[in-house]
């Protein structure tokens, strides 16, 4: 079943709530008509059956009350719509309109005084409403009853709440129209927001929806989908940037691995050289490998998997005893460059211990690596409320503060001359090590001054 759109919605409700509104009103001035014919049907009775009543309150002898009729008769003239019924004490019909049948049950439950109570009954499709009385008189009681013809008021009646359901009907289609029209004019900013969308590329994700146009209530809407096409550009830009990276850094190995190829086959070797040659190609080969690994380990960090991961599977880990670890690890290359490693205080932080150790692992390659003889990479640990905290501090060149923002960039150098040929020399250590510690809820920061670099981590204690 095809859903209806925004439009129809609004119009369907427009002109439900508008008919709601008019059926309401309709049925209210029913009533109120009504009421009033009925008030006024009162005031005509009570003045007929004081008339009455009062010429039959004056009856003394029993020759006066067989002249009542008579008497009667006369000041009904000019009320054809009137319907009287006496009885006397006897129980005879002295006086009763042709034509009309009183309910014999309101004659016995006749009241001794007149109240505001009507009641109603219909005859050969009449409609009547009136009223009944005791009337006492020197005679015993005699009864008597007064009713009106309300045909007139019920053929009005009818004849306006029919006029009313046609107006309700016709103002039905005219407030949907109008609801329709208002609807479409309301909906107007979100379809030009939908053109502009519908026609945004990949080439256009600079351009921006308009916010001048835009009405109150869409402007949160207006302002995310900006957003949203914000970070589209920076995502498209990034991954032209990406692709146009990895194919540079993919250039130089696999170029490399041509020509040693070619040149290998150039002419008949002896099997040293083969066998050289075959070695410079698995080196090639071991820096390619890593380079896949490296860039599949942050498209998953990308997508979450990391993450999920580390929520399942984490642990608490000591900081301090991984950076011993690593200290040992990295001994033999530390004194061959003649660079001291210190370690100050302790920490335990909530997380996956091998991801945590590569990340610690990235950072102490790139101290040693940029540490001139002489020096020291100094590793602080602490703990900070519920975050624990890690800084990897070395001395070396100044990074400019233009490329300290783009240190975890992938493939990004500060000194796009030097080539890394050791260790994570593929340009994406840093970008894992940031991708390792935002899939752990923490932060990391880069800062450099006074020949001093310094890398601030921090890493939830516990469990989030």
């Amino acid at each position: 079943m095809a859903r209806l759109s925004l439009t129809a919605r609004l119009t369907l409700l427009f002109a439900l709530g508008s008919s709601a509104v008019l059926l309401v009103l309709g049925w209210l001035v029913g009533i109120a008509v009504n009421h009033h014919f009925e008030q006024q049907d009162f005031d005509a009775l009570v003045g007929k059956v004081q008339l009455a009543q009062h010429a039959i309150e004056r009856v003394a002898a029993k020759n006066e009350l067989e002249a009542l009729p008579g008497q009667l008769q006369d000041a009904l003239i000019g009320h054809e719509d009137l319907a009287v019924q006496i009885i006397g004490p006897g129980g005879d019909v002295l006086l009763q309109t042709h034509g009309v049948v009183f309910p014999a049950e309101r004659l016995a439950m006749a009241p001794t005084r007149l109240t505001g109570r009507l009641f109603q009954w219909e005859h050969d499709g009449r409609s009547f409403r009136g009223m009944a009385l005791k009337v006492a008189t020197a005679t015993p009681q005699s009864s008597m009853v007064v009713g009106l013809d309300i045909g007139h008021h019920q053929m009005f009646i009818h004849n306006l709440m029919r006029a009313l359901w046609v107006f309700v009907a016709c103002a039905a289609l005219a407030m949907g129209f109008i609801g329709w029209l208002a609807a479409s004019r309301g909906l107007a900013p979100l379809r030009s927001m939908r053109a502009q969308l519908t026609d945004m590329t990949a080439h256009r994700l600079h351009e921006r929806l308009p916010d001048a146009a835009v009405p109150p209530e869409l402007a949160e809407l207006n302002a995310s989908l900006n957003a949203m096409l914000e970070r589209l550009q920076d995502a498209f830009k990034r991954l032209s940037d990406f692709s146009s990276d990895i194919a540079h850094e993919l250039r130089t190995p696999i170029s490399n691995l041509m020509t040693e190829t070619q040149v290998a086959l150039s002419r008949e070797r002896d099997a040293a050289s083969y066998r050289a040659t075959l070695e410079s190609n698995a080196e090639e080969y071991e820096r390619l490998a890593r380079m896949i690994a490296d860039m599949l380990l942050l498209a998953k960090a990308e997508y979450g998997q990391m993450g999920d991961w580390i929520a399942a599977h984490g642990e608490r880990v000591d900081l301090a005893q991984e950076v011993r670890n690593l200290f040992d690890f990295y001994e033999a290359l530390a004194e061959d460059k003649g660079v001291r490693l210190e370690l100050q205080g302790e920490c335990q932080v909530w997380g996956d211990r091998l991801m945590l150790r590569r990340a610690l692992s990235n950072l102490l390659s790139n101290a040693l690596r940029y540490t001139p003889r002489g020096g020291v990479v100094r590793v602080e640990l602490g703990v900070e409320g519920e975050r624990g905290r890690l800084v990897v501090e070395n001395p070396g060149p100044t990074i400019p503060a233009e490329h300290l923002a783009r240190l975890f960039e992938r493939f990004y150098r500060a000194d796009p001359s030097r080539q890394q040929t050791t260790g994570e020399g593929t340009g994406l250590g840093l970008a894992i090590t940031q991708a390792v510690v935002q899939a752990h809820g923490g932060s990391i920061q880069a800062s450099s001054d006074n020949g001093l670099t310094r890398f601030s981590m921090e890493l939830p204690a516990q469990q989030a």
